[in-house]
């Protein structure tokens, strides 16, 4: 073997993809950890085998499952590791009217804002929920997305955001798509409580999160930490009652200024801190020094025109691992294409193609606590894995909205609140544009399926 390949000891497989341009994206010399002419073999739900086609091993021939590439990319399974995918209605009408010139006052007055999805999302049951949510998880798991964060926060009563946690749950139980959950209580205040936020904060605290907890609805806590939202010293009781229920925190920070929260966030060992518009750089070793990713946000960025920039230099320069996600939200983020999010990262914030890849594969993996499980292509973990119509991983970033993705293959698991996962199951065969709880899907309806399930015959991707 070369240093390139890694085998698992000896086990059965039952997968094999090889002739493919592998980007392992595993931190290495070589741009990408990329594997040219590479094959990847898989047993259950696991990475048995990395390496280069010409050196696979005798037992290659035992495999049933074999699949030709013809030179095609294939990547860790992507990940989107900040959204807001459940919610009620949508904000068109108040883009217009913002467009048109409308102040923050006059939106408002007309019902608009977060209030106004706040009310959506309490009057909607939650089969409407998860009708709407399954619509925007499909577009994202068309374009490679095989790990999703979703969190609560337009619930802002225990019923509600309970609602929106056991919606999320349930998109993961029906779709082949690892889905983790954050509750996001303090992220706004609700109209019932103006001007009275310490009373919310120890709402959330006291009947909201050890709801949460005793029905193991969520993998982690987030807060809005922010002038307009909750200070400092009120996200700090919420991360405090979050540790009782041995759950994680992450937090929005630094977004609109800085009221250092993510200096408070990195105390508490914050899996990340996400925006970081106003993080200030010499902040930036306080996060490095905790191990906390900083998760860039290019989407809302760009809709809210901002004009301050991260500081990504001094992340660079401290090692901080920097991740990218869509911020999928009606109101700041409305942000369906993942594509869009890579080629953001790259143009508006100056990240490299291999920087804005790695940001939503390895680093986006540790955001949500799951490194040791998926974000790249290693052996022990998780065969979720995405196949792209081209070999070069900079097209990844170059291109606007394409259809890239041709295949994906994704071996969820569920993710308990110590960040542990559990096999789900058995996976098997499925089409992607129809999202059956299965294993390969493709995205589109005159695209051959990989091979015709239940059979297991060999199969080349058409070059």
């Amino acid at each position: 073997m070369t240093e390139h390949d890694q085998a698992a000891p000896d086990t059965q497989w039952d997968t094999l993809l090889y002739n493919a341009t592998l980007a392992t994206l595993k931190p290495s010399r070589i741009p990408y950890g990329r594997i040219e002419h590479g094959a990847i073999a898989f047993s259950g739900d696991r990475i048995a085998w990395v390496g280069s086609s010409n050196n696979l091993p005798d037992k290659t021939k035992e495999c049933e499952q074999q699949i030709d590439c013809a030179g095609k990319l294939l990547t860790p399974g992507l990940i989107d590791c900040h959204t807001h995918l459940v919610y009620g209605g949508n904000r068109a009408k108040e883009f217009e009217m913002r467009l048109n010139g409308a102040t923050y006052e006059e939106l408002a007055h007309a019902g608009g804002g977060i209030v106004s999805t706040v009310t959506a999302t309490r009057n909607a049951n939650e089969e409407e929920l998860y009708e709407a949510a399954a619509a925007r998880l499909k577009a994202f798991m068309r374009q490679g997305v095989t790990t999703i964060e979703i969190k609560s926060g337009y619930g802002l009563t225990t019923a509600d955001e309970i609602k929106m946690l056991r919606v999320a749950r349930k998109l993961g139980e029906t779709f082949p798509i690892d889905v983790v959950t954050t509750f996001l209580g303090a992220h706004a205040v609700p109209a019932e409580y103006k001007e009275r936020l310490d009373d919310y904060i120890q709402l959330v605290c006291d009947e909201m999160l050890p709801a949460v907890a005793r029905y193991n609805l969520a993998d982690a806590v987030d807060a809005f930490c922010e002038s307009i939202a909750f200070s400092t010293a009120q996200v700090e009781r919420v991360f405090e009652a979050a540790s009782q229920h041995n759950l994680k925190v992450k937090l929005h920070a630094e977004q609109l200024s800085n009221m250092q929260g993510a200096v408070m966030a990195a105390r508490h060992n914050a899996l990340s801190v996400d925006h970081l518009e106003f993080l200030a750089s010499g902040d930036v070793p306080k996060l490095a020094a905790a191990g906390t990713v900083a998760v860039l946000l290019p989407g809302a960025y760009y809709f809210l025109k901002e004009t301050r920039l991260p500081p990504v230099q001094a992340l660079r320069d401290h090692k901080v691992p920097i991740a990218l996600a869509s911020d999928h939200n009606p109101g700041s983020s409305p942000v369906m294409s993942f594509s869009l999010v890579l080629n953001m990262g790259c143009v508006l914030f100056g990240l490299s193609p291999e920087e804005a890849l790695a940001g939503v594969t390895r680093h986006a993996a540790a955001a949500l606590g799951l490194h040791s499980e998926v974000g790249t292509l290693e052996i022990g973990k998780r065969a979720n894995v995405a196949l792209w119509d081209t070999s070069d991983p900079a097209e990844l970033c170059y291109s606007i909205g394409g259809d890239l993705c041709l295949a994906a293959v994704t071996c969820p698991g569920r993710t308990n609140r110590t960040g542990r996962t559990g096999h789900r199951g058995d996976t098997d065969l499925h089409r992607k544009q129809e999202c059956r709880a299965t294993r390969f899907y493709v995205p589109a309806a005159d695209r051959e399926p990989l091979f015709p399930s239940p059979a297991r015959v060999r199969y080349r991707v058409q070059a």
